[in-house]
């Protein structure tokens, strides 16, 4: 074995090398291989350095997440501080292990439910992998907690990389877990193309675990603050858990008050163009509006959102200034630079979709925010379920 390489700088470019091979084709055991001549180790670190150095170098992001279960496997087993004692791990109800707790309730649904039926197209393996999809599926959780409880801390200190890699790749998989669904839920002759396709959704997830395991949890333990957690902790009641909620919390609301900006709030009353109101009657209007609402500033920064009951997407408050290209998959980032760009630069004052979600019919509307003399001063989000407006008949008058 070739002697440590301790140069930070060399490392990183020698880790680029070996990941440029295998995106041209090198076999992974090769690839492994050339790992093991070259490095004892590696840290999360550097995996978090050498995946923002590709980006920056343009390689397109949609290639960096494509490699994502690429680096899963190369480095399984070589992560140097994964071996670190972490406290917060063992601690019940604390975000991290609930976390890894969830990914252990992932391999055994895998290897107990899924994998045994893959290959077998009878009728009682099809009814089983049915329901082990539909119990599958519910990884959208796991997810989405990762998305928007963890990944803001991590943007809060300039690591961006694992987020976009992640985040895409967790795209790619919901999409394929949605297809595969559909494709069961439907009586068909011939099940090889499908089982395939589970075949390779098993792959992605097994080796997103390998990744959440070996990198993202030790980066977060090492980076992140007790607040952070407190923050994540926090948002995961309402954004819900992969199966099983924990049974044992870890935060009190006063552990969350103390961390707080201890802002006075006056009972001093604001003057609008029509009428005054104090800031208590303020928040509670906001809250009681009929409409889902979110402010980015014209730093794109999320600066506010509403708490009411008419909540449709999830809204931690994790999301507070974090960069609103940051609060979408990569895959429609390009989407929402769009519309701020052309209600910054004036060509538009507002922008509609309505999708379909369930039994809601969503229109979700987004309006320029501009002072009297035009500046534009951020971005407002409207969302709202229609579909009991456009179930209305008739009239119901005073």
């Amino acid at each position: 074995m070739s002697e440590l390489i301790n140069n930070s700088e060399i490392r990183k470019e020698k880790l680029k090398v070996i990941i440029k091979q295998i995106h041209k084709g090198m076999p992974l055991e090769e690839a492994k291989k050339l790992f093991l001549e070259e490095f004892e180790s590696v840290t999360t670190e550097e995996i978090t350095n050498m995946e923002h150095s590709l980006l920056e170098e343009g390689m397109p992001l949609e290639e960096v997440q494509g490699l994502c279960d690429v680096h899963a496997a190369v480095f399984d087993g070589s992560i140097s501080d994964i071996h670190k004692s972490q406290e917060e791990t063992e601690i019940p109800g604390h975000p991290a292990k609930v976390f890894l707790d969830e990914n252990d309730a992932l391999k055994k649904l895998l290897t107990e439910e899924l994998i045994p039926y893959l290959g077998k197209y009878d009728k009682t393996s099809h009814l089983m992998l049915r329901i082990a999809i539909e119990r599958l599926c519910e990884i959208t959780k796991h997810y989405s907690r990762k998305e928007n409880l963890f990944f803001p801390a991590l943007e809060k200190r300039d690591i961006t990389s694992i987020p976009k890699v992640m985040w895409g790749v967790d795209n790619v998989i919901r999409g394929m877990l949605k297809e595969i669904k559909n494709e069961l839920d439907t009586v068909i002759d011939n099940y090889e193309e499908t089982h395939s396709k589970l075949q390779t959704v098993v792959t992605k997830v097994e080796d997103m675990i390998t990744k959440e395991n070996n990198i993202l949890i030790p980066l977060l333990l090492e980076k992140v603050s007790l607040y952070d957690w407190i923050l994540a902790d926090e948002g995961s009641d309402e954004i819900g858990y992969f199966l099983e909620a924990p049974t044992e919390s870890w935060t009190k609301k006063d552990d969350i008050e103390q961390f707080e900006d201890k802002e006075l709030l006056s009972n001093s009353e604001i003057k609008f163009d029509a009428g005054k109101l104090n800031i208590t009657e303020i928040n509670a209007i906001l809250n009681t509006v009929p409409l889902d609402m979110t402010f980015v500033d014209k730093e794109d920064q999320v600066k506010y959102f509403t708490q009411g009951k008419e909540r449709i997407f999830d809204r931690p408050r994790t999301v507070l200034g974090r960069n609103v290209n940051m609060c979408h998959p990569p895959q429609s980032v390009h989407i929402v630079e769009g519309i701020v760009n052309s209600f910054k630069n004036g060509e538009k004052d507002h922008e509609d979709f309505y999708i379909q979600m369930g039994k809601m019919f969503v229109y979700i509307r987004y309006y320029a925010v501009r002072d009297k003399d035009g500046s534009y001063l951020g971005t407002l989000e409207v969302t709202q379920d229609i579909k009991p407006i456009r179930d209305l008949e008739g009239e119901k008058r005073l």
